[in-house]
This record gives structure tokens, sequence and C-alpha cells, in this order.
């Protein structure tokens, strides 16, 4: 076989793994959830779960990639032939989420350009869900498709399809040198120039002022992990690839921690950020905060575009968000697709360039419903039950694998060896207890919500088919994908 890709340099490694745990939701997702919970004193419970769960995890991830040197099927593989299924499994549920994913991204390219002369008017949300989305009464009355989406949709999956065919050093290690730096820097810039707002730092205070109060409500604290496992890319694959490609010598417990402390700083400066904003318009509006705070995509779309109506110099702040929204997305995009491609050279010895054009094509064909008046209800379930019940079990299934049946001792060993620092019984007791324990209790109270009460008051049917089927169907996909006999890989090789 082969010899296997490497990243040309440990920067340009922590740089494509941060890539991938940042994306949207670091932006919108991370300052609601600190605000509802606490703010200032939500950040005890979150590094806290960052020191428990986010880096030991990681660590572990980083360990079986770097130790078994394939994706995360040929990893599953090496833990027992039975169980490559739940590396597919994991594969799966990448490539559903790269497929709608996208569409998000779409709507940050188009907004960029609609930043420019603030397109979406005076009413940013009739804008978003009727001019732009062109919104229908239910998932399954489709609508046309909205070209503007489809052709945004159609540029990123190029921007992806190049980065994943020109190979790991030259394709993904590149631009995510572009990307991440870039990024940052247009974050900087952006909160620069937010923070001198009238009603800035009343919005920062909305975000930080602490409730310590909070601190004794468990569901903080189950939050607090949750937002921690969302937003670094843990548990469906992406992590076993990445770290695949690592020099045998790689220190992967330092690696590790930059990629989590650097994810998890970028979300407070998203917090800063999206405050100041928030701030700003409350101000200009009479409102208070907590009437103008929001999360997910209506946070990026609608309150946010209306805040820049309100604003001093709008051409400026909205291209720069909309720029810092989009490369966040295509960055995680790339890993996603890395991951899955990954796993079908590695299985079927397919050549990268022919494998990602498959993916892509398949993928970019998968997207186009998306691009429809239906796209968004379609989205909105699907990305419901990906995380709540897929992510979420895959990720519990993987660390109750690798913790209480494989043990540890063999990882710990093995990313001892070329580390700065070693991990011990702590490491071992936050991956057993901690991580098992909140993962468990929160896919279990997530499956019991959406038995107890329909999620969005959508009809069954459509639940049924969009949602509640993700977890089987992956599960029978992924039995046909493991039984299938690769004509060389390592089906053959191990």
């Amino acid at each position: 076989m082969a010899q296997r890709e490497q990243w040309g340099s440990r920067t340009g490694f922590v740089l494509a793994a941060v890539g991938s745990a940042i994306g949207l939701g670091n932006i919108w997702r991370f300052p609601y959830m600190a605000y509802e919970n606490g703010g200032g004193a939500f950040l005890i419970p979150y590094i806290f779960a960052l020191l428990t769960a986010g880096i030991p995890f990681m660590i572990l991830e980083f360990g079986m990639g770097h130790k078994y040197r394939g994706s995360a099927p040929k990893v599953f593989r090496r833990l027992g032939s039975g169980r490559e299924f739940l590396g597919w499994m994991q594969v799966v549920v990448a490539l559903v989420i790269s497929i709608y994913y996208v569409a998000v991204i779409g709507w940050t390219i188009n907004y960029t350009g609609f930043a420019l002369n603030q397109a979406w008017g005076s009413d940013p949300k009739a804008f978003f869900f009727g001019d732009y989305l062109g919104l229908t009464g239910s998932p399954f009355e489709l609508g046309g498709i909205r070209w503007s989406i489809l052709g945004a949709c159609t540029l990123a999956w190029g921007v992806t399809w190049l980065a994943i065919t020109s190979g790991v050093r030259k394709g993904i290690e590149r631009a995510c040198k572009i990307l991440i730096p870039t990024l940052f820097l247009l974050v900087l810039v952006l909160i620069a120039r937010v923070v001198t707002l009238p009603g800035a730092m009343t919005g920062l205070d909305f975000l930080f002022r602490p409730d310590f109060s909070k601190l004794t409500d468990f569901t903080v604290w189950a939050d607090a992990y949750g937002q921690i496992f969302f937003s670094l890319s843990i548990g469906f694959s992406i992590m076993l690839a990445y770290s695949s490609y690592l020099p045998k010598d790689a220190d992967i417990n330092n690696n590790a921690a930059m990629t989590v402390f650097i994810n998890c700083g970028f979300s407070l400066l998203a917090g800063v950020m999206i405050f100041s904003v928030l701030g700003n318009m409350a101000h200009a509006t009479g409102q208070a905060v907590s009437d103008v705070a929001g999360a997910g995509v209506g946070l990026a779309f609608i309150t946010i575009p209306a805040a820049i109506n309100t604003m001093p110099a709008p051409v400026f702040v909205g291209t720069l968000f909309f720029l810092c929204l989009t490369m966040a997305g295509v960055s995680s995009h790339i890993s996603i697709v890395e991951a899955v491609s990954s796993s079908f050279i590695d299985k079927f010895g397919i050549s990268r360039k022919r494998t990602a054009t498959l993916v892509c094509g398949f993928g970019f064909l998968a997207t186009v419903i998306f691009t429809t008046g239906g796209g968004l209800l379609i989205l909105d379930i699907v990305d419901h039950f990906i995380n709540n019940l897929c992510i979420l079990g895959l990720a519990l299934a993987e660390i109750l694998l690798m913790s209480w049946i494989v043990g540890l001792e063999d990882i710990q060993k093995h990313v001892n060896a070329s580390s700065d620092f070693s991990v011990g019984n702590a490491w071992k007791l936050c991956l057993k207890l901690v991580t098992v324990g909140v993962l468990g209790y929160s896919f279990v109270m997530n499956v019991v919500t959406d038995l107890g009460k329909p999620y969005g008051d959508y009809a069954t049917t459509d639940l049924v088919t969009l949602g509640w089927s993700l977890l089987p169907v992956a599960f029978v996909l992924s039995l046909a994908l493991n039984k299938r006999q690769a004509a060389y890989g390592f089906a053959q090789n191990d």
C-alpha cells in the first residue's frame, strides 16, 4: 500500500483541526448558551467541561487516529473486525451533515453580497423567510429551487472539492493556513469596531454578568458539556481522519490541548462580537438586550442584519461578519468531506480525486433539496436529530467502547510516548465516568424530550421520515459498507 500522506507541519495540522472545530455554531450558539446559563458564571462549568471532557476526548481521538493510521472505519476495524460498522455509522452521519451544512454556507455567501447594500431592507425577517428562502408551509411542500442559494452552494462545494482533491498537504492544509488566520483577523477587526459603538458595553454586561445561582442547576452543567461536544467535531469521524495524517513522532497531547483551547477562545471572541452588536441594536431601538438576543439561524440572518441597519458603517460591519461566517463554515465543511472521502479511499483504494469527485458530486445533488422553498424546514428537522440523536449517540457508543470494553491503556501509552506532558489515571477517570455520564444523561434526556413533545410542532410523519429514521438508516448503510469486500484496501490488509 502507498505510504499515508502527512501534514506538512504541526501548525498546518493544528489550524486544520481548529478549522474543523470552529464552525457556524461557535458564532451563533455559544454566545446565546452563555447568556441563557448564567453569563460570566457559565464560564465555570464551561471551562470545567473543557478540562474534564473536551481535552480528554480530543486526546483519545487524536491517539486513536494516530495509532491506527486510518479513517474511522479503519480505526474501529483494527479494534475488532465486528466494530468497523461503528466507524461507517459516523461516516454516514458526517455525509448527511456535509449535505445540509453547505446550504447554510450558501446563505452566508449570499448575505456577504447582500451586506454591500443592505439588500435585506428594513424587515430582515420578511426578507429572509419570504423573498430569499421562499419558505413553504411544510417540509414536503418543496416549492421551487432558489437559484441564488443553489449557485452559492455550487461555489462552496467547488471550493471543498478543490481542497480535497489537492490532498492533505497541498489542499486542506494550505486552505486552512489561509482561512483560519484570516478568520481570526476579521473577527478581531470587527470586535475593534463594534465594541466602540454606543450600547456595546451594555451588551457585554448582559453576556458576562455572572449569575452564580445558575451553578446549582444541573442543566446548566449539561449545557456546558453539550456545547463542548458540539463545537469540537469529536465523535463523528473527523478528528480520527485528521490525526491519522500526523507524523509518527507528533505530540498528541499538546496538539489536542491547543486545538481545544483555540476553539474555545474563538467562541469567547464570537460572544464579544455578537453581544456588542446586540447591545448597540438595543441602544438604537430603545429595547432591552434580552429582547433582541437570540440563537441559531435567526440570530445570523435576521437579528444581526436588523442590528447592522442601525449602525454607522453598515457595509463594513455586515460584509466582515458574513465573511467570517463563510470562512468558518467552509473550513468545517472541508474537514467533514475529508472524513467521508478518506474512509472510502481506505476501504476501496480508489484514487483521492475520483473519490472526492464522487462524494462531492453526490453531496451536491442531495444539497439541491435544501435550496428549495421547503429546504429550511427539512434542514431544521434533520439538524435537530443529527445533533441530539446521532452525534451524541455515536459519541456515547465510541466512548463506552474505548473506556469500558477495549480499555484506554494502549492509547494512553501511545500518546504519552511522544508528548511533552503525559496523561494518567485522571484522564481515564474523566473519560470513563465524567464523559460517559454526561453524554449518557444528555442522550437519554434528548430522546425522552423528543418522544414527549414533537420537535417544532412538526407532523409526526415529517419527524419520523426526516428525523427518527436517521439513526436506523445509518445503521443499515453502515452494515452494508462493513460487509462490502474491497478489491484492495484495509479490509484485506489488516
